[in-house]
């Protein structure tokens, strides 16, 4: 095709998750308190992990990251989804639509890499407990979270390079609350398959390979906690069913759409509110009702900025205060 031929569109045009003008401020309700719920629970464990000494360890100070990526996460598409819920034309910029895409894949390969470092945080603290202070120093720390970042960078950048350039012919309806990369590469006029292979192989393989390497991390810590019977490595297994139900809920939606081939893809929208909307609500959910540690010092938040009595006695200031 000639490029006179080529079109560049200036927006898209998302269709959302449901057409159904009955059924809208229902979704918009249901989702404005999924979202509330992300905001409210993640911060939680932001301040509970920095306010309390006793959780300034590697493990918590990874879990304290995971939630700020899940609301950095889930807050790229889930304020806009509520607001189109409202609206009659639902759509994005051209630019709004590569910068959602380019923020999802660094957020979400970064969340990735994230959650293979807990799970070396956890085979070190179970196979090689001795050593553990040692091996999961401070310095270490950032050095993970370093890697996280870079990663999940140099994933969005090269899955970028090939799309963002790409030309339109006139489509521009995308079938999703979001711009999702697999979708906006259909709308352009040009043969997609080398492109899409590469989107594939990138995504694929960064899923793909942080799985089978969690699996393996897996297998290692579920060989040497079998070996014990200690009230350690209960409270070890504990944490470890805690992680492996945050990957599953993460990896398995994301699996299924950006690593299956590009050929026979076809969008399910449930997936995708799964992984980019339940997911980040569920994993502060997941992490504090199987953690006694962070219940308790979550008791102790509450005891200190919520003293007994205290609401009481300053609802009945003000009432004195008007009655006078």
């Amino acid at each position: 095709m000639n490029d006179t031929n080529h079109s560049w569109v200036s927006e898209f045009v998302l269709l959302g998750l449901s057409s159904s003008k009955e059924l809208q401020p229902f979704l918009f309700v249901i989702f404005l308190l999924l979202y509330t719920g992300i905001l409210l629970g993640n911060f939680l464990i932001i301040l509970t992990v920095t306010s309390d000494a006793c959780l300034h360890t590697t493990m918590y100070f990874l879990l304290a990251n995971l939630s700020f990526t899940n609301i950095c996460f889930a807050s790229l598409t889930t304020p806009k989804m509520i607001s189109d819920l409202l609206k009659e034309h639902k759509t994005i910029s051209f630019e709004g639509c590569q910068a959602q895409i380019f923020f999802l894949h660094l957020f979400g390969g970064g969340e990735m890499v994230l959650l293979v470092s807990m799970t070396y945080d956890h085979y070190v603290a179970i196979c090689k407990p001795l050593h553990y202070m040692t091996i999961m120093s401070r310095h270490v720390c950032i050095i993970l979270v370093a890697i996280e970042s870079c990663i999940g960078l140099i994933h969005t950048l090269s899955q970028l390079a090939f799309t963002v350039n790409l030309p339109s012919c006139g489509p521009n309806q995308v079938d999703s609350f979001f711009c999702d990369l697999p979708l906006v590469t259909k709308l352009a006029c040009i043969d997609m398959y080398v492109i899409s292979l590469v989107v594939v192989v990138n995504s694929g393989f960064l899923s793909m390979g942080s799985f089978v390497l969690l699996v393996f991390s897996y297998t290692v810590i579920l060989i040497t906690v079998r070996k014990h019977s200690s009230a350690n490595m209960a409270k070890a297994r504990s944490t470890l069913t805690a992680h492996i139900m945050v990957v599953t809920l993460f990896f398995g939606p994301c699996i299924f759409t950006y690593a299956w081939p590009f050929s026979s893809y076809s969008v399910d929208k449930v997936l995708a509110v799964f992984y980019a909307i339940c997911t980040p609500f569920l994993n502060p959910v997941i992490y504090t009702l199987r953690n006694k540690e962070v219940k308790s010092a979550m008791s102790k938040l509450k005891s200190r900025y919520l003293k007994p009595g205290q609401f009481s006695a300053a609802l009945s200031n003000v009432l004195f205060l008007e009655i006078n």
